[in-house]
């Protein structure tokens, strides 16, 4: 299964698409499912519940989180009653991960050497991250290059996603599944078994 891991529409308040254009878009480049990880909130659940998606087609929602040292992709939280955490901008990254992992979700440094927003050397002094976004279809090559090394030095799972912010930025950058799934509790056993790899086209 290829999924784009790495989606973002007007709920991110940065760009103008909506939802079911970023659906339709990802169909007709052949993608099997995207996730929408808007920055700082989770996309309101009732705007999916008034999409029609097709069969075979998967949607599933995450969140992208500021924190002090870059920004983090969190994968598997299940509303946003956690939303005390948006109050604030450039939250205590490590404290981040621990009510990550106290819900039961994934933490993965998005674009993590971009240079801004970004993690950089910490993914090898800090604990808890579940994988590394090592292919991001905004960065520039060597940014992913630098991420695949980090990735296999310390031994986190690959994962890839677009970020993107216009329709033709969609699928740059997307997570390829050894395994398919239908939930997001299989994406993330998936992910946490390593039965993935970033992917950029």
């Amino acid at each position: 299964m290829n999924i784009d891991l790495h989606c973002h529409s007007k709920y991110s308040q940065d760009n103008v698409l909506e939802p079911e254009e970023v659906i339709e878009q990802a169909i007709k480049i052949g993608l099997d499912g995207i996730c929408f990880t808007e920055h700082d909130s989770m996309m309101p659940l009732w705007s999916l519940e008034t999409i029609k998606i097709p069969k075979g087609f998967y949607v599933f929602t995450g969140i992208e989180i500021p924190t002090d040292r870059g920004h983090l992709l969190v994968y598997g939280l299940k509303d946003d009653s956690w939303n005390m955490w948006s109050s604030y901008k450039y939250l205590n990254a490590s404290k981040v991960i621990e009510n990550v992992h106290r819900l039961g979700s994934i933490c993965v440094p998005a674009h993590p050497f971009r240079g801004w927003d970004s993690f950089g050397e910490d993914v090898f002094r800090m604990d808890g991250f579940d994988a590394l976004e090592t292919h991001n279809g905004l960065n520039l090559g060597n940014m992913n290059q630098k991420a695949l090394h980090a990735a296999g030095l310390t031994n986190l799972p690959s994962v890839g996603g677009s970020d993107c912010h216009k329709k033709g930025q969609l699928g740059r950058a997307f997570t390829e599944f050894k395994n398919p799934f239908r939930t997001i509790e299989e994406l993330i056993e998936e992910i946490k078994k390593g039965h993935c790899k970033g992917m950029i086209l």
